[in-house]
């Protein structure tokens, strides 16, 4: 299994939210079974060495969802980023987040994407 992120665009206006998504893609030959439920799900924002946004710092609840992925299937889950500012234990932030550079890595159980660069205008 290989755990991939993505975004729906490059470049962002200031206008635009971004849609993130994790992929878990079966490059095997068999079938696997995998909890791909939010329990094991994890979407991290960095803006260089700083740690911008968590999925996790503010998720209420989370379960379990068990699939099985074909050799060359893939599972998906996707969510539109709010341009917010996030920090363990869902403190609010208010800030303005700043134009630049921003990396996606999503992470699924112990296995974790490449990262992936957009920009935020």
């Amino acid at each position: 299994m290989v755990v991939g992120a993505e975004t729906d665009e490059r470049t962002y206006s200031p206008e635009e939210k971004p849609v993130l998504s994790l992929v878990i893609r079966n490059g095997g030959t068999t079938a696997c079974a995998v909890n791909v439920g939010t329990s094991q799900m994890e979407f991290v924002l960095t803006r260089g060495a700083e740690r911008v946004f968590s999925s996790i710092d503010c998720q209420e609840s989370s379960e379990d969802l068990d699939r099985v992925i074909e050799p060359g299937g893939e599972e998906r889950a996707t969510f539109e980023w709010a341009r917010n500012r996030t920090v363990p234990g869902c403190t609010v932030v208010e800030e303005e987040l700043a134009e630049g550079s921003y990396t996606l890595t999503t992470r699924l159980g112990a296995r974790s994407s490449a990262p992936v660069t957009f920009t935020l205008q």
